[in-house]
């Protein structure tokens, strides 16, 4: 094995699924507001529930096109980096892989079209009911996915035969212990993103006194799901912290750089973590309260570091900061819907210009907690690729530092090119607003291309009435 090629293929997937996370998860976010649009649009006829449907359908449209081409070259790098892995797992993680793409994508292929073009060609309730199998489609999806990822954290239903992972119950497959509760962080955390930047674009139009109908809707809306979403996602990580506690202890252990097990643990609140000297360096810790939260008990005990090989230990100070980065944001979101609604209730929630520029300003935030969790939650893994199963060194495919340095070069050209575009065009679409009238369906004349069939329906000309000279005929 080539230690170079090892790290590179590592940065190599990072770096592309650093992409990837992000469009998918706001996809998923997207597809949902905008299926709840039209469901008020429908429910109470108001106009600017419809223009604020077609507004974020568009962005809609530009995150799900990220977020499929950003996906592709992870599936070939399964092949082409790691094709040990393949051979090990591919037994699982196809078919999981597979079953996305006959539940989720197909669904979203049926009706992506629909909701995206038929605003004038089909009715209201056909066009209401796509836009939310779309939301459904990218749900099923995130399904997929994270059953795939979890069992990879916490294998079950398998047994291996010349190291080979065979299923025996995919129920357990899928369902394996730390699905339910990865699942539900990751969907919660792609609609509180949403949330955050529906806030933030309404907060916008608000300081700039232009479609402030839209704007108050959107401030209303986005509050309300983060006082909801916030406190919710932290029962979800409490919860998930558990899970991992038991199926994970060493995870657990370099997340709190919780170096032994010698009495009720501190919550550490910052330190400079030394493997080499495994111990903590410029640590501020709370006593017992490490203990509190992890085992829900003032003297409780877990595992440290030292308990386990130092071969066996994942690398303590990139998950130690991450997840302080993502539980610090997640207090900033609680805390801005908190005040917000203090503001709804005192009526000042649209007029209130310092929280205005706040919001207007923190949508990014979310994004960079996706981030932060998901490299807490796959580089704690190490250095497993398949928990106690298969080592991440040995998955790696025989391939050359040069080689994988070439294709990491072009990814990282290509990605920065192709989604800087992207990106920018997103924000000049929420920069121009929710321009133009809301567009009622109309009524279809027959025989458009759109209807060919409809053709059929019409009287042939003349039908049923005898040439002007039936002699001739």
């Amino acid at each position: 094995m080539d230690p170079h090629a090892l790290l590179l293929a590592r940065l190599q997937f990072a770096f592309t699924i650093s992409f990837h996370i992000i469009f998918p998860a706001f996809s998923i976010g997207v597809s949902a507001y905008v299926a709840t649009l039209l469901v008020l649009w429908r429910r109470t006829g108001s106009d600017h529930f419809h223009r604020l449907a077609r507004f974020w359908t568009k962005i809609f449209a530009v995150s799900f096109a990220m977020g499929v081409v950003s996906g592709i070259p992870l599936t070939y790098q399964f092949g082409t980096n790691w094709a040990h892995f393949s051979a090990v797992a591919g037994n699982i993680i196809g078919p999981l892989i597979g079953y996305e793409v006959l539940t989720a994508f197909f669904l979203e292929a049926t009706f992506l079209g629909v909701m995206l073009f038929g605003w004038q060609r089909v009715s209201p309730w056909l066009h209401v009911t796509a836009a939310i199998l779309v939301a459904v489609g990218t749900a099923i999806s995130g399904f997929w996915i994270l059953a795939a990822n979890s069992w990879m954290h916490t294998p079950d239903g398998y047994e291996l035969h010349n190291g080979v992972a065979f299923p025996i119950d995919w129920w357990r497959v899928i369902f394996n212990p730390s699905f339910p509760y990865r699942f539900a962080h990751m969907m919660t955390a792609a609609y509180l993103t949403t949330s955050v930047v529906v806030l933030a674009a309404g907060a916008r139009y608000l300081i700039r006194k232009e479609f402030e109908t839209e704007g108050r809707t959107m401030m209303r809306m986005g509050v309300g799901m983060l006082a909801v979403l916030g406190p919710l996602q932290l029962l979800l990580g409490d919860q998930h912290g558990l899970n991992t506690l038991q199926h994970q202890p060493a995870k657990i252990a370099a997340i709190e750089a919780h170096w032994e097990d010698d009495g009720p643990a501190a919550l550490v609140l910052f330190a400079l973590p030394d493997a080499a000297a495994e111990k903590n360096r410029a640590e501020l810790a709370i006593p017992h309260l490490g203990s509190l939260v992890l085992t829900h008990d003032w003297e409780g005990r877990f595992a440290g570091l030292k308990d386990f090989p130092a071969g066996q230990r994942p690398p303590v100070a990139p998950i130690f900061f991450s997840f302080r980065i993502m539980v610090a944001i997640g207090m900033l979101l609680i805390a801005i819907g908190f005040v917000g609604v203090i503001l709804w209730v005192r009526r000042t929630l649209f007029t209130t210009r310092w929280y205005l520029h706040v919001v207007a300003r923190a949508w990014w935030l979310g994004f960079i907690a996706i981030l932060a969790g998901w490299l807490t939650t796959e580089t704690g893994r190490q250095p497993y690729i398949i928990y106690g199963i298969l080592r991440t060194a040995d998955a790696l495919s025989p391939v050359s530092g040069t080689t994988v340095a070439i294709s990491l070069t072009l990814f990282v050209l290509v990605y920065c090119v192709v989604f800087s575009i992207g990106i920018y065009y997103i924000h000049r679409l929420i920069w121009n607003g929710p321009k133009g009238a809301a567009v009622q369906p109309a009524s279809l004349p027959e025989g458009l291309p759109n209807r060919p069939l409809s053709l059929g329906d019409q009287t042939p000309r003349g039908a049923g009435t005898p040439p002007a000279n039936s002699q001739e005929h």
